[in-house]
């Protein structure tokens, strides 16, 4: 009797550990690659698009895009129970130059069902950090001191048919909101969260995230370049709206 009872435990407890070896096997890290997909209102949009006037803002006006790159940072994957693990570092799309459109993220991360996969549209004011990022520094990345040093969001430039039927430039760049106005400058945070929803790891570790480009001119802000076509740095207003439109512009989007 003795023997069968050592041999029932035995067996549970092979059994036991085996559960817990494959349960420690199912949740062990994996490398996550992020991809970025770009689109106008639903039209893909990649280098044979660029430096071409063919998309229609909310405005009315025809437009092309002949450069446009920006910078996430701090990529969280949020659990069910609240805990989060958040990656470090930074990374710089540049769509004109067509770099930049896969991410390795730098450390492997638990297969998991997550309930919201997130990133900072920018840099936070922790790691916006003036002159600290040789990399970006030698792409001319950096904010002037003049209007508070760190570094941009988001450089996106084109031409535009203007008030006066004719082709003109625009620069829509993103950065920190600083006005210039008092004694002292005065900033207001433009860098923002994007929630991509839940993610589950354990049926794909590719992360396809698309950035509607359209969205940057319409919503909230019906945007006019006529208006605001050029020196939107310094235009503190100008920085809060580009920021209030950027909350609809980015979405999972799994297109190859």
């Amino acid at each position: 009797m003795k023997k069968m009872n050592f041999w029932v435990i035995g067996l549970f407890g092979m059994l036991f550990f085996g559960c817990s070896e494959e349960a420690s096997q199912t949740n062990a890290p994996v490398p996550v690659t992020l991809t970025f997909n770009h689109n106008w209102d639903g039209e893909s949009i990649t280098g044979d698009d660029l430096n071409t006037l063919k998309f229609a803002n909310a405005n009315g006006q025809l437009m092309s895009v002949e450069l446009l790159r920006y910078l996430i940072s701090d990529v969280t994957f949020e659990r069910a129970d609240g805990q989060s693990i958040t990656l470090d570092g930074y990374h710089l799309i540049d769509v004109t130059r067509d770099t930049g459109l896969s991410f390795s993220l730098p450390q492997e991360v638990p297969v998991e069902n997550y309930s919201n996969v997130s990133f900072t549209f920018g840099f936070d004011n922790e790691d916006n950090v003036d002159g600290a990022y040789l990399d970006l520094n030698s792409v001319s990345w950096n904010v002037p001191m003049m209007l508070g040093g760190g570094y941009h969001f988001m450089q996106l430039e084109g031409k535009f048919i203007d008030a006066s039927d004719t082709e003109t430039g625009y620069q829509y760049h993103a950065i920190r909101a600083v006005d210039n106005a008092g004694e002292t400058q005065r900033f207001q945070d433009t860098f923002f969260t994007v929630n991509l929803g839940p993610v589950d790891l354990s049926q794909n570790t590719t992360i396809g995230i698309g950035m509607n480009v359209a969205e940057w001119f319409k919503n909230p802000n019906l945007w006019d370049l006529n208006v605001l076509g050029s020196r939107l740095m310094p235009n503190f207003n100008a920085q809060v709206m580009i920021y209030e439109n950027g909350q609809s512009v980015f979405a999972l989007d799994n297109t190859p």
